[in-house]
């Protein structure tokens, strides 16, 4: 069997009780693929109320997790926590949070354990800047983020990789097919390498970065793209058209 299609909404620090109220209330009423398998992520502070409210057939993500169990550690949310409260997902090392909140391979590498040793799977960004691509330090840039993950653990059955060139999350521009394909394609020669045959086979690797209604058709055509991590354009009717990009 193929790997099964991803299409995932990041929501950011976007959204209010009623605007995330009609996405979920879009959402439960589109057509959507069902051979697509789609997860959200909301802000935190509306997550039990996505978790309510959305189908079952819809997974809901958390946009952060913590790298230790529960205690004092104010302003956190635990693996055990999100369990409990039927989130199935948590997203990790996105550049957002590497860049802004500095926060470094190892942490991320540390919260991703916690996450899938907590039960939940893992949506994990990896992808360099405008700068590192320009001096071709992509693959190597990815990789090593990647190699933190694999020095914590060694099951990648409930890891997501997405793949989202810092340049391109939010300011309109986005790799070409070709380039987001050939480090996809990348990130899968990695993981045969350094993990695992099966690892590799099995792994969805999915793309980020300014995807659209306009462009998601063209990209999920790509051998190695098998989905994709959707930022602004998941606050839209759109993003259902993207979640439908086989079709």
């Amino acid at each position: 069997m193929g790997r099964q299609f991803f299409v995932g909404g990041n929501f950011k620090m976007n959204g209010t009780i009623k605007s995330i109220t009609d996405i979920v209330h879009h959402l439960n009423s589109a057509p959507l693929d069902p051979k697509t398998e789609v997860v959200i992520a909301p802000p935190g502070l509306f997550l039990l109320l996505v978790r309510e409210h959305l189908k079952s057939e819809i997974e809901v993500c958390s946009q952060n997790v913590f790298d230790k169990p529960n205690g004092a550690f104010t302003g956190e949310i635990s693996a055990e926590q999100l369990k409990d409260s039927k989130v199935g997902w948590a997203l990790c090392g996105h550049s957002e949070r590497r860049v802004v909140l500095k926060e470094q391979d190892d942490f991320v590498a540390s919260k991703t354990k916690a996450a899938l040793d907590g039960g939940l799977g893992v949506i994990l960004c990896c992808g360099e800047t405008l700068e590192q691509r320009e001096s071709n330090k992509t693959i190597e840039v990815v990789t090593t983020q990647l190699k933190a993950i694999a020095e914590k653990t060694k099951d990648w059955t409930k890891i997501v990789i997405a793949y989202e060139p810092v340049w391109a999350i939010g300011t309109g521009k986005v790799a070409t097919t070709q380039q987001a394909q050939e480090v996809h394609a990348a990130i899968r020669k990695w993981l045969t390498e350094e993990v695992s045959k099966e690892a590799a086979e099995a792994t969805r690797i999915i793309y980020g970065g300014s995807v659209s209604e306009k462009n998601c058709k063209e990209l999920a055509k790509e051998g190695d793209i098998d989905g994709f991590l959707v930022g602004g354009a998941s606050l839209k009717p759109a993003f259902v058209d993207i979640i439908n990009a086989q079709q």
